[in-house]
């Protein structure tokens, strides 16, 4: 390790950006703080935790550490505690009320109708606050989310008063960590973006049907820069991710529009530095756009998609930003395929426990399939009843993986899902809907121009 580089702080380093960041250990030396929500014991940290006094320890501790930069990508916690950090430290980073105006979703809302009403939806706060009976005023359906949350926790259409009951029904335990959860946030809110209210509280959004995408970028001193497009790919039926492709086949026109809505969102928040993520619905037949959010930080589950088909490492761009150097003058890496994808295995029987791959599984999966980034998620009773209650079915793995084409991929990911023992997240949507499918990807070979 070169001890003469600057070195970085990444804050809740864990999944993708555990790799991410690893791939660049010996040119950004790096320390990492923070705990994971998703394993015990290290989320013992979440009663107690104060973003405040979090970043106070780590201001304290720079200097000693040689710390001369900060990022994160977790949305719960690190991008705000990065941004923090940063403002304290004067380091290059986010502004943090920036980070408020997008993470605090009606306040993002409000914005987005002043500057881009026609990419807004209908929006209203939902009366009650959590734990409160529903109101009886409501039209259904209505897609409900909360405030401030993450991992589409929460977030999903109802159609009637029963639903939204049942969803908002919380026993003592889930308004313990609902509360937790949100409340570090709040606290920051309160003080430096009061006019958005309370992040306690549901969102309810009129209900949009279309294709859903994710613009990538960043901005530097100012400018916004645009990194690529992928697409969300659901289960047939749900509202549930079943996989992110990229490339993908959004028409020019709804690019220009991402791109335009995008650059009026992000200056009317004041975003002047950073990666952002902006999901969005695009119904070509229509011409019509419509924001979902802005999430202030890296997608950090696409990175080696990008860095798989176009030679770009988002986390490499990240740690060029949190350092105040313009990701444009970056070399490129060879692509090493057309097309790449982040598959999400998924069940939606709260009784079936799909296996764990057996570590002569994960060989095989590695030795077939050197380029496969596998995740597991094993999950007690307990945790997935709560999946089910938040987010409607139970993640028990995700696979990356690259294909020289569309129809090269969808074989790929046949083939390593047998080998796993799980079913393949590729043949169900495609034979539903030819726009959804991977047959819809532009296909081209890696010694094609571009």
């Amino acid at each position: 390790m070169n001890q003469e580089s600057p070195r970085t702080l990444v804050l809740f380093n864990y999944d993708w950006d555990r790799l991410g960041f690893g791939r660049w250990s010996a040119e950004f030396p790096h320390d990492h703080a923070g705990f994971d929500l998703f394993s015990f014991p290290s989320n013992a940290r979440l009663p107690g935790f104060d973003l405040t006094r979090f970043v106070d320890r780590l201001a304290r501790r720079a200097a000693r550490a040689g710390w001369q930069a900060v990022t994160s990508n977790h949305e719960q916690f690190g991008a705000l505690a990065a941004a923090l950090l940063a403002e304290r430290m004067g380091w290059p980073g986010t502004p943090v009320d920036a980070v408020l105006a997008c993470q605090h979703k009606l306040h993002a809302r409000r914005v987005l109708q002043d500057v881009a009403a026609e990419a807004n939806t209908g929006f209203a706060l939902m009366a009650s606050r959590y734990g409160e009976p529903v109101p009886d005023d409501i039209s259904y359906p209505v897609f409900v989310k909360p405030v401030k949350a993450a991992f589409s926790v929460l977030a999903r259409k109802v159609r009637n008063r029963d639903e939204l009951a049942a969803l908002a029904r919380f026993g003592a335990w889930e308004l313990w960590v609902i509360r937790h959860l949100v409340e570090p946030f709040e606290r920051i809110a309160r003080a430096r973006l009061p006019e958005a209210g309370s992040a306690h509280r549901m969102l309810l959004e009129t209900p949009v049907t279309a294709r859903q995408y994710n613009l990538d970028g960043y901005v530097f001193r100012g400018e916004l820069r645009e990194l690529g497009i992928v697409e969300s790919v659901m289960y047939p039926g749900t509202q549930a991710f079943m996989r992110f492709i990229h490339p993908c086949a959004l028409p020019a026109g709804g690019r220009s529009k991402a791109l335009d809505v995008a650059r009026r969102f992000l200056a009317a928040a004041g975003f002047t530095h950073g990666l952002f993520n902006m999901e969005f619905f695009y119904d070509a037949a229509t011409d019509k756009l419509t924001v979902i959010e802005f999430n202030p930080r890296m997608a950090a589950q696409f990175s080696d998609l990008y860095l798989r088909v176009d030679g770009i490492d988002l986390h490499r761009v990240a740690l060029e930003l949190a350092h105040g150097r313009d990701p444009a003058l970056l070399p490129r890496a060879g692509a090493t395929a057309g097309v790449a994808a982040s598959f999400v295995y998924r069940s939606f029987d709260p009784a079936a426990r799909p296996p764990v791959p057996t570590a002569a599984q994960q060989r095989a999966l590695a030795r077939e399939f050197p380029d496969a980034m596998l995740f597991c998620f094993p999950k007690g009773a307990g945790q997935i009843a709560r999946d089910f209650k938040w987010l409607g079915s139970y993640r028990y793995g995700i696979l990356h993986l690259g294909g020289r084409d569309a129809a090269d991929l969808a074989l790929r990911c046949a083939a390593a899902s047998t080998l796993l023992g799980w079913p393949s997240p590729c043949s169900q949507h495609d034979a539903d809907s030819p726009a959804g499918s991977l047959q819809a990807i532009p296909a081209f070979s890696l010694e094609s121009p571009r």
